[in-house]
């Protein structure tokens, strides 16, 4: 039986360690977490680079997953697939937070909502399934750029919606490197005046963002007197983001 091809093996070896961590390493992280050669190491991301599936930051030389990397990681999974597996842990994060959840993905450069569950009270509430959001100016949207090549190359401008909306790409991209580092994103009226929201990313096979879960409500109830959110709310969004994650990385095992 043929055995593998080693440079094939290591250029995926690349590719999980981008997908896994922050998403943003230099080349000695890279040779240094797989013990290789930094030689060896620049000829793996050259090529993959060349293909599109790395990128290189040109101010700080760090190399992150490419776009066409991140379309081959969402290829497998259609919208409807996305949705049928968050569904079943969707009404559970909404019953613990009080809040309600949204699930999205990326279409056309903003987010898609794929399922929408009301927040458990009487209030009247109107179904978002199939809005489209801005990605900079909403939690889901936020914990999506994080992961994604769109998210380091920003427009120096972006649209307002509210004096609290991040406008400059500099802003935009210091909250995104926090989002890396936390692994969840918040809007605070940044879409909305009196609305807040927190949102954690949906990992697919290969460690891939693939989509985003979170609770949106009035800030009064998701966020304390200095406006950041409740760690209890946090918990339960990244709990069930992570659920969500595995459900998924399983499917066709």
């Amino acid at each position: 039986m043929p055995g593998t091809v080693q440079s094939i093996e290591r250029a995926a070896a690349v590719l999980r360690l981008l997908a896994g961590g922050t998403g943003r390493l230099t080349l000695g992280d890279i040779a240094h977490s797989l013990d290789l050669a930094k030689g060896t190491t620049h000829g793996i991301l050259r090529t993959l680079k060349a293909v599109g599936f790395v990128e290189q930051d040109r101010a700080t030389g760090h190399y992150q997953l490419g776009a066409a990397m991140l379309r081959l990681g969402t290829g497998y999974l259609d919208i409807n697939e996305l949705r049928s597996r968050s569904i079943n842990w969707a009404d559970p994060l909404a019953a613990r937070s009080g809040e309600a959840v949204r699930i999205g993905t990326v279409l056309d450069g903003q987010v898609l909502v794929v399922h929408h569950v009301f927040r458990p009270d009487d209030t009247f509430q109107t179904l978002e399934v199939g809005a489209l959001l801005p990605l900079h100016a909403t939690a889901l949207g936020k914990a999506l750029l994080a992961y994604s090549a769109a998210g380091a190359h920003p427009p120096p401008i972006l649209d307002r919606f509210t004096h609290r909306t991040l406008v400059t790409a500099r802003a935009l991209s210091i909250d995104l490197s926090h989002i890396r580092a936390v692994g969840y994103s918040v809007e605070i009226e940044e879409l909305t005046p009196g609305e807040a929201g927190v949102a954690a990313p949906i990992r697919g096979h290969g460690g891939l963002v693939v989509g985003a879960i979170g609770i949106s409500g009035h800030v009064e109830r998701v966020c304390d007197t200095h406006y950041q959110p409740h760690p209890q709310l946090v918990t339960y969004v990244r709990d069930t983001a992570r659920a969500v994650s595995r459900d998924l990385t399983a499917v066709g095992r």
